[in-house]
């Protein structure tokens, strides 16, 4: 069924985007990215795995999207936005899970509703030396071993988000509504930020808070708070980049302990005509958890990417991740690691379209 629905949706936008060339109002767009992966201390028993992966430098996706035109400098806009699991043919999640949302957009900015990315995300992965690579990056959320992520919430369902230009400033904010009959609070989601750009440097600062629902035991609702900071700076050929990220997790359960985590990343960029090399570190200080325990991970990564063409890269990409206190590490934000350490090595193709 999902199948099918897909295949509709698919044939629909060819159709839609053949009539509209015309008016250039509607477009049909994706990302194909796939690649083999190479990864150590896969199993339990320390085993080595080799798969082909999906997403190894960004997420592979398709998506419709366009605008018309109200007159005044004022537009309409939309977008419909789905994951797409190269390495199966299946979808990555509902149809539209990335994206779905219409708005409008005019000098003083742009309104949506539906579902798409937090004001939040969109900042922090301009911030991402790597450019929020499923395939090695933790800019966004840490490995998926340990007690925590320690990361951010990337979307938001049921949001109303706005966002501005000045110049070379950008802000924003986005709401998540939790539409919880009686109680506004619970599973509400906000985020609020800004990036400014000027010359060869850049600039930015951003926070979310996420509420979890009130429910017995507990006396409050559990509540996630995690605020960025982060700069870039652009010199000839090269590109410098650092961020953080301040994680805390209050639980509802007065039993329950709170949980802190700061990441941190830095990164440096070399441009030598067609080849782009980058390099990067990530490193998780994990906070109020039982003495000795802490696991305190660091990945580095190491990345070459060749333009083939305004839209074809191929790219080989290498990392390592280490944990203190004999604590497990994985690479992945999806998938843990069975070891106090883990390496792998990723050659893939991405083509946009």
């Amino acid at each position: 069924m999902k199948q099918s629905i897909l295949a509709l949706a698919v044939l629909a936008a060819l159709s839609l985007n053949h009539a509209a060339q015309a008016q250039s109002s509607v477009q049909l767009y994706g990302l194909l990215d796939a690649g083999v992966e190479y990864v150590n201390h896969a199993t339990e028993d320390g085993g080595n795995l080799a798969r082909v992966i999906s997403g190894g430098k960004n997420t592979s996706r398709w998506g419709i999207r366009g605008s018309e035109d109200l007159g005044g400098g004022l537009k309409a806009v939309y977008n419909l936005e789905g994951g797409i699991l190269m390495d199966t043919g299946g979808a990555d999640g509902a149809l539209f899970k990335r994206q779905a949302y219409v708005g409008l957009d005019g000098k003083y900015g742009r309104l949506v509703a539906g579902r798409s990315f937090s004001t939040t995300y969109d900042l922090v992965i301009k911030f991402d030396p790597l450019g929020f690579a499923p395939n090695y990056s933790w800019a966004t959320t840490g490995g998926a071993t340990g007690p925590s992520k320690y990361g951010m919430t990337t979307a938001f369902d049921n949001m109303i988000k706005y966002t501005g230009k000045t110049g070379g400033f950008t802000y924003g904010a986005s709401i998540g509504l939790g539409e919880r009959s009686g109680n506004s609070d619970d599973g509400r989601k906000i985020a609020v930020g800004g990036m400014w750009f000027g010359g060869d440097l850049g600039l930015m600062a951003a926070c979310e808070r996420i509420n979890g629902n009130t429910a017995a035991p507990a006396i409050r609702r559990d509540r996630t708070t995690a605020c960025h900071l982060g700069a870039d700076y652009k010199t000839g050929d090269w590109r410098y980049v650092a961020g953080m990220r301040g994680y805390k997790l209050q639980p509802g359960d007065p039993a329950g302990a709170e949980l802190r985590g700061n990441t941190y990343w830095g990164g440096i960029t070399r441009v030598i005509g067609d080849v782009t090399l980058t390099g990067a570190v990530y490193h998780i200080d994990t906070r109020k958890l039982p003495a000795g325990q802490d696991a305190d991970p660091t990945m580095f990564v190491a990345r070459a990417m060749l333009a083939l063409s305004k839209r074809t890269d191929l790219y080989l990409s290498a990392a390592h991740a280490k944990a203190d206190n004999g604590q497990l590490v994985g690479l992945s934000r999806d998938d843990p690691g069975a070891g106090t350490t883990q390496t792998g090595i990723t050659a893939g193709i991405q083509h946009r379209f």
